[in-house]
């Protein structure tokens, strides 16, 4: 009797800041592994997460968006970006109505002669005018070697069943690379810290997010309560005024919705310390980033 075929392999999904790289990594694996926010760049590391079924493993990879580094940190981002093409099954190209290529000439020269598979995403098409699906279709088209062109809109979970049939039509034939019983490879701590710097994203302007960095340093989980203690990095003193807010009133506001966030995603009751500390010009230095789990290689 001849035995089924199990298929597994890694299908990394990248594109530039903000087409929704994010968003459709969480809807495919069924979880919030990634953070969200209207902001580009919130994605800043390479996040796995598995869907599994008895005749296959997918391991999908959110990355950060490509783009021309400005800091050490991006250069660190790229990296990961650079490194989902050399160990790709499948790669998922996600694009809007409002990308070009521009900046990211590089990576599309890459992913053309590496021979991958390509699936095509072009999201967002919920917002699209008269005529324009066609000419952002036959723009990208010209641009990227893809085997197949996938209509979606994440926002609204339509069409995205599509691209795990396309998938598992290209996935190879392999064992499982991970235990079934696995969602991703990173640890508790890694969410708690994301989610945590999810809400500066979405509670501070201009610099302040991108300046900022969360370090968990007590993660301590009882039978009904985790107690975590972390600390907000940023860059200037005045930044860490900003953070704090008028008589700590924003630092409150923040760990009150993380707090309410991590407890969803843990599924227990959460007690959160957060702490601020400035760490200057981390963004730059490399030495510092590595502190902070930017280190690709």
């Amino acid at each position: 009797m001849t035995q089924p075929i199990h298929q597994a392999g890694f299908v990394n999904i990248i594109g530039k800041p903000n087409v929704g790289k994010s968003t459709l990594m969480n809807i495919l694996v069924g979880e919030r592994l990634s953070i969200i926010s209207s902001k580009a760049q919130t994605t800043r590391h390479r996040i796995l997460g598995m869907i599994n079924s008895d005749n296959y493993q997918i391991i999908f990879s959110d990355t950060p968006g490509m783009m021309k580094p400005q800091y050490e940190l991006h250069k660190n981002m790229m990296s990961f970006v650079n490194i989902s093409l050399e160990d790709a099954d499948v790669i998922v190209f996600v694009t809007d109505l409002f990308e070009t290529e521009e900046e990211i000439e590089g990576i599309i020269e890459k992913i053309n002669q590496s021979g991958i598979p390509v699936l095509l995403v072009i999201n967002k098409i919920d917002l699209a005018k008269e005529g324009q699906l066609d000419k952002v279709t036959e723009y990208w088209t010209s641009r990227i070697k893809a085997s197949t062109v996938i209509f979606i809109s994440a926002l609204e979970k339509f069409n995205t069943e599509k691209i795990l049939q396309e998938i598992l039509d290209r996935l190879p034939e392999h064992p499982a690379f991970y235990d079934k019983g696995e969602l991703t490879d990173r640890p508790e701590r890694f969410f708690a810290s994301e989610i945590i710097r999810e809400k500066i994203f979405n509670n501070y302007k201009k610099e302040i997010p991108y300046s900022s960095e969360v370090s968990i340093e007590d993660f301590l989980e009882e039978s009904k309560i985790i107690k975590i203690r972390a600390t907000i990095y940023v860059e200037r003193e005045s930044q860490k005024g900003i953070i704090i807010g008028d008589q700590g009133k924003m630092l409150k506001k923040v760990g009150i919705e993380a707090r309410e966030e991590l407890e969803k995603f843990f599924k227990k009751k959460v007690y959160l310390e957060t702490f601020v500390k400035v760490e200057t010009d981390w963004r730059k230095n490399k030495l510092k980033l590595k502190k902070f789990g930017y280190d690709p290689t």
